[in-house]
């Protein structure tokens, strides 16, 4: 969009204000509201470095590749992420940014950017990653005491549900206001929502997207958990996208449908002329087996993330992979052969988005460049199978440290920086005292 199509765009809706933003490690949105004036004048917007150091528990740490004085970066709007920000009082709208330095080389630790190193590495071998994600969230009584467990809401009937309703359209319909709300927001900002359903959890809801490519996409999931918990809001309920929010209820999940596009003839690297799968597929799949668990941090990145990762409760414990099974977790649907795709149902729905496709593309890159064979498919229930994955943070920042594959892809200095940052949280939560340790310690040991 070209300047003077900007200013009209502006005039066009009214806009008094509008944010620019970045998408931090955590995935919270960064940045300075100014008013639309200003933002069309001014050629150049600065934030400061440790914007990208700041831990989810509000936090910045001291970290020696970061530059001691804390220096500024440059931000320049990505006009294509330009939206209309529908719930704002005063005629307002938001974008996202890419970050620079003063030499013009990008921030090689903003998450935007460590997925645009990934994607260039497929265009050096002429291919295009497609994505789609599946998004879920729970709805839940407004709970401002963190010491309380959460609780479903009361919907139009005036009632919680206190038992699953697995896509169940009458358990929807108790939720319709919210869903009607998220539905106008997501239409007013251009965001391209396939399917709703209702989830396995009780009042957990299920979005999909479109398939596009994978930087859109996650300009959307960003923009649409926003949409989601402003919609909730409104209406005077929460919505959370905590991996395992509920003690007795299934976590929440993101899983990633992912295929590979030739660049030039557009046709599914995964299919052959025939329709047949090519040795690309398996390799790719090979990639995500080999490693994921090394990667797993972007897919898992709290201490809550690991309490998911349950047998019996609709979350992978393994790699294995098979043809429509979704007991394992790597699945294959059942599509057309250009339609032909790996859905990866390891990431929780409180990923980065940035950070757990990124990851996916790159264990998947690795298996093709490195021809990785795949283990046998699995016809069975995965969850009967042995536990494979890391079972909590400290095991996946330890994989993460070692992994020299993901170094090399992701970048040395980001990796230095996630990994202390996930230190540092783990470190919080474990000052932690919980409830458990007053329930079942104070008074028998």
């Amino acid at each position: 969009m070209k300047q003077t199509d900007i200013s009209e765009w502006f005039k066009e809706h009214d806009i008094e204000e509008i944010e620019v933003i970045v998408p931090d490690m955590a995935g919270v949105a960064r940045g300075k509201m100014l008013p639309a004036e200003k933002f069309l004048n001014q050629s150049t917007m600065r934030l400061p470095e440790s914007v990208f150091i700041q831990t989810v528990t509000g936090e910045f740490l001291n970290e020696p590749v970061i530059n001691p004085a804390d220096r500024d970066i440059l931000v320049r709007p990505d006009l294509d992420t330009l939206r209309w920000l529908p719930w704002a009082k005063d005629p307002s709208a938001t974008v996202i940014n890419d970050c620079y330095y003063e030499d013009g080389s990008a921030v090689d630790i903003s998450p935007r950017q460590v997925l645009k190193n990934v994607l260039e590495a497929y265009r050096e071998l002429n291919m295009i990653p497609m994505v789609a994600p599946e998004l879920e969230f729970y709805l839940v009584k407004r709970n401002t005491d963190p010491s309380l467990p959460l609780e479903p809401p009361v919907g139009r009937s005036g009632r919680q549900e206190t038992v699953r309703q697995p896509f169940s359209i009458d358990a929807l319909d108790e939720f319709e206001p919210i869903i009607a709300e998220i539905h106008n927001y997501s239409e007013a900002m251009d965001i391209k929502i396939d399917t709703l359903e209702h989830e396995m959890g009780t009042a957990q809801l299920e979005i999909n997207f479109e398939h596009g490519e994978p930087l859109h996409i996650c300009d959307q999931v960003f923009m649409f958990k926003r949409i989601v918990r402003e919609a909730a809001m409104r209406h005077n309920v929460y919505a959370t996208f905590m991996a395992k929010p509920m003690q007795h209820e299934p976590g929440n999940a993101m899983h990633w449908h992912i295929s590979v596009l030739n660049s030039q003839s557009k046709n599914n690297v995964f299919s052959d002329a025939d329709g047949e799968e090519t040795e690309l597929f398996k390799f790719f799949i090979g990639g995500l087996q080999t490693y994921i668990p090394e990667s797993i941090l972007f897919n898992a990145p709290y201490v809550n993330s690991y309490r998911r990762f349950t047998r019996w409760q609709n979350a992978p414990i393994n790699l294995q992979w098979g043809y429509d099974n979704r007991t394992t977790g790597l699945r294959v649907p059942s599509s057309k052969p250009e339609n032909r795709r790996i859905e990866n149902r390891i990431a929780g729905a409180d990923v980065n988005p940035y950070l757990s496709i990124a990851a996916s593309l790159a264990c998947g890159y690795l298996g093709m460049q490195e021809n990785i064979q795949p283990g046998a498919s699995e016809d069975s229930n995965a969850y009967n199978l042995p536990f494979k994955l890391p079972k909590n943070l400290t095991s996946a920042i330890e994989l993460l440290e070692k992994s020299e594959a993901m170094q090399m892809l992701m970048g040395e200095r980001f990796l230095q920086i996630y990994i202390a940052i996930k230190k540092y949280e783990y470190h919080k939560y474990f000052e932690v005292i919980s409830p458990w340790e007053r329930e079942y310690l104070l008074l028998s040991v």
